[in-house]
C-alpha cells in the first residue's frame, strides 16, 4: 500500500521540487565563467589564451607530421612510378613546402635504395644466381690474369 502510495504522490512531488530547483540554477547561471571555475577574471583570460596557444602548437605539429608522411608516399610513388596524388603535395604545401623527413625515416630509404641499387648492378645480379660462389669466381679470375701475365712476359714477339 505504501508502495502505491509512494508511486502516485512520488512523481508529483519530484516535479514540484524540480521546478522550485530551477530556479535556483538560474542564480548560479549569473556567475561568469572564472567565477564558475574558480579564478579571477585575468586568470581565466590568461588561461583561455594558454588553451589557445597550446592548441595551434598542437595543430602545427599534427601538419607537420602529415605533411612528412605526404613526402614519403610522395617519394615512393616516385621511385615506383606511380601515379602522383594531389592530395599529398598539397598537404606539403600547407606545411609550407620546406618538409625534412625524420631522421629514422630518412635512414630507412637510404638503406633501401642501397640495398636496390646493390641489385641492381652486375655483381648484385650474380650474387642472386644460384649455386654461384662469387669468391671462387673471384679466385679463378686472378689466376687466369696471373697466367696470362706470366705467358706474356715468356712471348718473345712481346
Amino acid at each position: 500500500m505504501t508502495f502505491m502510495l509512494k508511486t502516485m504522490v512520488g512523481s508529483q512531488l519530484k516535479n514540484l521540487t524540480g521546478s522550485l530547483r530551477g530556479g535556483e540554477d538560474k542564480e548560479d547561471g549569473d556567475k561568469s565563467a572564472a567565477e564558475a571555475q574558480g579564478m579571477s577574471q585575468e586568470e581565466y583570460e590568461e588561461y583561455q589564451k594558454q588553451l589557445v596557444e597550446e592548441k595551434m602548437e598542437r595543430d602545427i605539429q599534427f601538419t607537420q607530421r602529415k605533411a612528412e608522411r605526404a613526402m614519403l608516399r610522395s617519394h615512393f610513388r616516385d621511385k615506383y612510378r606511380l601515379p602522383k596524388n594531389e592530395t599529398d603535395e598539397s598537404q606539403i604545401q600547407m606545411a609550407g613546402g620546406d618538409v625534412e623527413l625524420h631522421w629514422e625515416l630518412a635512414k630507412m630509404i637510404e638503406e633501401d635504395t642501397e640495398e636496390e641499387e646493390e641489385r641492381a648492378s652486375v655483381l648484385g645480379q650474380l650474387a642472386n644466381l644460384p649455386g654461384l660462389d662469387l669468391g671462387s669466381l673471384k679466385d679463378k679470375a686472378q689466376a687466369t690474369l696471373g697466367n696470362l701475365k706470366q705467358s706474356a712476359e715468356k712471348c718473345h714477339i712481346m
